[in-house]
Formats: structure tokens, sequence, C-alpha cells
């Protein structure tokens, strides 16, 4: 077969070929393409003599520059991926790259491509699906992670701060257990959209889960820019949301974390940011709180101290300290309450405000609150063999041990294992665990109070301001916060409230404990009012079991307590 004739069959071949086909002269310019290349980018005008560049989507391509050496004698790259133009739209094709010498001798690129638009379009799904969120189209968390990093980049190269705003809604969870999850959705949905809008083009708004939204705000640092941008962002959600015939109020409470002040990487920033919020919330919801270490804690080591928490209970680090609860009238004993306190082999005593709140977050609290427990209903009967009397124990229930399904077969395994009778137990709950949701909290109490468990609402008046929750749950004990005893008898306010819950529980039949008595004056003040029993350092602080019994074996509290009780840790 002659050359010319052998030239004639390649471009026979090129022709009939399914793929589309180009020749690339060293001046950038197409000597050749096949009729299907003439078809998708030229629609059938000639493309014969134009430059390639025409038909490129993008110049800043890797590909179109490697395509260009190759047609200037640089080494072939063998395959590379280019966007190229059409009339109409842009397409995606693998193009593979070969020498080729023409009949006058020129050597030529042979351009051979596959059409990649589909599989490209089916990658950029799975890329978006796995960065954004599937129900608002925000950014997910890892994105999120991505952009701050950015922004933190950003930042140190400019000198200028930005803040991360964690935005959760309130009052969500009725919406859904209420309304249905459909119409859940699509209030967050339109949460989403307003934010969004609220928000410059600039910033980056995420949704990292359920109710929560993560916005990132360059250069909002100070207390005025934050103030203003945090205010649009609560006030756009504060208007009624209109779904499927219903009118819906939610609010929203935000967080703030600024940088590099409060954090300098992008974990810290959006826990700190998420810490604030959590605080906005407990402390009025419908407003913004800006991070602040001394009200929210240190966090520095929360994540380490997570994961050490794990290991602590598999090596057996937790323990259980037992504070004296006495009569207001004889200062005798008549029970303990029980404290969780963690011995960290390097850190020494971890303070319950530590790791409470993170086994609470986790989910550890139930299996910690499990084995308190039954410890000290265990402790119980010891305590009293040495008494020689019946007291009783006091235990504090997390809000995530109460709302656990399995709580009230934790609390029958604790009364059988220990032999201890239901009236011997005193069960102490916040008031806002009984208001998250009043419903579930009547059945609970009911059942809880059928094994003849005491209730006590720890902390009484630092929560809801509502007493319908008197009226309304089987309540046996009010615990008088030791804020309304820090200043008495000096503080007449305090005392005025102290009064008036003391006339409050008598009415109702209520047993008071006042906690945090420090003074002799403190407890005489309450003695002269008729408080039934007294908890502070002035009694016993909290200790070990060991010292708890010695303190036993005296049947009474002197006026001035035992300097080895008193110290006792």
């Amino acid at each position: 077969m002659t050359s010319r004739a052998a030239h004639h069959e390649l471009q026979h071949f090129m022709e009939e070929a399914g793929d589309v086909v180009f020749r690339l002269a060293p001046t950038g310019q197409l000597v050749f393409a096949s009729q299907r290349a003439i078809a998708l980018l030229a629609c059938g005008r000639e493309l014969r003599g134009q430059p390639l560049v025409d038909h490129v989507a993008d110049l800043d391509q890797p590909g179109f520059r490697l395509a260009v050496e190759a047609a200037q004698g640089a080494p072939e790259a063998g395959r590379i991926a280019l966007r190229l133009k059409t009339p109409e739209h842009e397409v995606w094709h693998e193009l593979r790259l070969s020498r080729f010498h023409a009949d006058n001798g020129e050597a030529q690129l042979l351009i051979v491509g596959r059409d990649l638009t589909a599989q490209r379009a089916t990658e950029d799904r799975l890329r978006h699906m796995a960065t954004h969120d599937a129900l608002t189209e925000l950014p997910n968390r890892l994105l999120l992670s991505d952009r701050i990093r950015m922004v933190i980049a950003q930042a140190r190269r400019s000198g200028q701060g930005f803040s991360v705003a964690t935005v959760g809604l309130d009052g969500f969870k009725k919406v859904n257990d209420g309304l249905g999850h459909p119409i859940g959705d699509a209030v967050l949905s339109i949460a989403a959209a307003r934010l969004r809008k609220t928000l410059r083009d600039s910033d980056t708004l995420a949704r990292v889960g359920g109710d929560e939204f993560v916005a990132v705000l360059p250069g909002t640092c100070t207390e005025a820019q934050i103030k203003l941008v945090t205010g649009r962002l609560i006030a756009t959600l504060q208007s009624p949301f209109e779904v499927d015939g219903h009118t819906i109020y939610v609010g929203a409470s935000v967080g703030v974390a600024v940088y590099p002040q409060h954090a300098e990487d992008e974990v810290q920033l959006v826990a700190l940011a998420d810490a604030a919020m959590s605080r906005a919330k407990q402390t009025g919801k419908a407003r913004c709180v800006v991070y602040n270490a001394a009200h929210n804690g240190p966090p520095e080591h929360d994540i380490s101290l997570e994961a050490a928490m794990f290991q602590a209970v598999r090596e057996g680090e937790f323990l259980l300290h037992y504070q004296p609860i006495v009569s207001g009238q004889n200062r005798e004993i008549q029970g303990f309450e029980t404290l969780m306190r963690w011995k960290h082999p390097t850190l020494g005593m971890v303070p319950p405000v530590r790791f409470i709140p993170i086994a609470e977050n986790n989910g550890l609290i139930n299996l910690l609150g499990a084995w308190a427990l039954k410890a000290a209903c265990v402790q119980l009967k010891q305590f009293e063999e040495v008494a020689k009397r019946s007291l009783y124990m006091s235990v504090n229930i997390s809000p995530r041990q109460f709302r656990n399904d399995k709580f009230l077969d934790v609390l029958d395994d604790a009364l059988a294992f220990s032999g201890v009778t239901g009236e011997q137990l005193v069960l102490e709950i916040t008031e806002g665990t009984l208001m998250i949701d009043p419903v579930h909290a009547e059945a609970i109490l009911s059942k809880m109070t059928e094994r003849r468990a005491r209730i006590a609402i720890d902390d009484f008046g630092t929560g809801y301001s509502s007493l319908a929750y008197l009226k309304r749950f089987p309540i046996s004990v009010l615990k008088i916060d030791r804020t309304f005893i820090r200043d008495l008898p000096a503080s007449q306010k305090d005392g005025a409230i102290c009064n008036a819950v003391l006339d409050l529980a008598k009415h109702l039949g209520l047993s008071v404990v006042a906690e945090g008595v420090e003074t002799e004056e403190q407890l005489q003040f309450l003695e002269q009012r008729g408080c039934q029993y007294i908890q502070g350092y002035l009694t016993g602080k909290p200790m070990p079991a060991h010292v708890a019994l010695a303190a036993l074996k005296e049947s009474t509290y002197a006026k001035v307590v035992p300097s080895e009780l008193r110290q006792a840790h």
C-alpha cells in the first residue's frame, strides 16, 4: 500500500471513528477535524485552519498547556482532560495525544478525544454530595472545615480577625415531634434560605447537623460588628414560618468565637462557638453570647479529656464522695448526697464541672449514672450498719439519664441489688430537666414514686420561674440553691427568698434542704425559720466513704464540727 493510500485509509478511519479526532500543527492550528468534531464544536462549519485556543473553555487548564507543548515538540503527555467550548455549552473530553507525521513531513499532533461530560457530571454530583447537606444544599461540616482553614490563612496574611457563629434553632424539637419530620425539614430549608440571604457573599453558611448552622464571618471581629450581624441572624428567624397551613414560630440562639482571641484552629473555633450557643440557650434563648472562658469553662483539653474518660471507666478511676445532710434542729446526720469524682492519674482530681457536661453530651453519663446509683445504694447499707439507724441517700439524676428509656430498669436493679427500699432514696432533678418534656417527666416521676422513691428539685429557684410544676409533679423535697444562702443573714433579699421557699414548702407539705451552708450565722438563720435539713461545708465537705463512716460513729454533730471532718475532701 502506497503512503498516499495509507494516509487516505487513516483519514477514512478517523472520519468514521465515533470519537472526536483532531490533527494539530505546531502553530496551534487545526489541520484536520473529524466529522464528529466538526458537528460538536462548530455545528458543521469548517474547523480547519482555526486555532485550537478558540475552542478551549479555560486557557489556564493544565491540559491545554500540555497539548500546546506537545504540538510544539515537547514530550507527549499521553492522556489529558480538557474542557472544550461548543456553540451551546461546554464539554469535557479525555484526549489521547500522539505524534503524527503529515505528507509534507511536518510533525503534527494527533488528538483522539472521548466525551467525559456525563462522567464528570456524575463526579461533580458525588463531590457535591460529599461536601454539602442534602436537605439545604449548604456546605456540610467537611467543607466548613476547609472554608475556615482558608479564612485562617487569609487572616494570617492580612492580620485581620474573623468570627465563627453557631446558630441553634429554639424550640425546633417541638416542631419535629408535634408536626412531623417533613414539616421540620421544611422549616430547616426556609431557615437556611433566610440565614443565607442575611449574610454576605464572602461569608460561609453551613449546616452541621440537626437544627444547628455555622456561619464564618471574615472581617467580623469587633463587638459592634458581631452585634450587628448576629442581631440580623436572630431577627430573620423570629418571623413566622408558614408551612402546609401551619404557622410556626421558632427563634434562634447564637454563640460566637473570634479568631485569634479565642482559638487559632477550625476545630476549637467551632467548639467554642457551640459552647457559647449552648450558654445562650441556657440563659434565655433568642440571644447572642460571645465565648467567655470564665463562663464557658476551659475547653483546651475537652477532646483529649473525652477520650481519657472512656479509659477512666475501664480503669476504675471514677469514685464517689458523700456530703452529709444533717437535721436543722440537732445536726444529726440524716443522709448523704452522692457526688461523683474522677481521679485522673496525671491531672489529679478532675472537677465535675469539667467532665459531667462531656459525659452528658457523649452519652457516657448513662453508664456512669447507673454505676453511681447502684454503688450509692450499696454504700447506704454500710452507712446504716455503722449508724444503727435508718438513713437516706440523695443521688443526682442528669437530664440525659432521666430521658433514657432504660432509667427505670436501672433504678429497679440498684434497689434489688442493694436491698435498699425506695423511700430511702432521694433522686435529685433540676427544674430544667422536668420542663424539657413535661408530659414525659410526669409519666416517669409517677413510676418513680410507685417505687416509693422521693423526688427532690435541685438548685430550686435558679431554673424555670413557673411554680406550676410543684402542683403537677409528685415532688417531696426542695433544695435551696447556695446562691440564696451565701449572703445570709446580711442580705434582706436572700432572706426574703429563703423565707418564701420555707413557707411555700410548709404549706405544700414538702421538705427543704439548704445547700452551701458555711457559717454558724447562716445555720442559725435557717434553724430559726424551721429549715429541716442543712448541707454544706459547715457540717462536712464531700468526703470519701471511709471518712463518712467515721463521722457516723458520732451520733450528733457538736456546734463546732471536728476539724478533720470539716477539712476532709
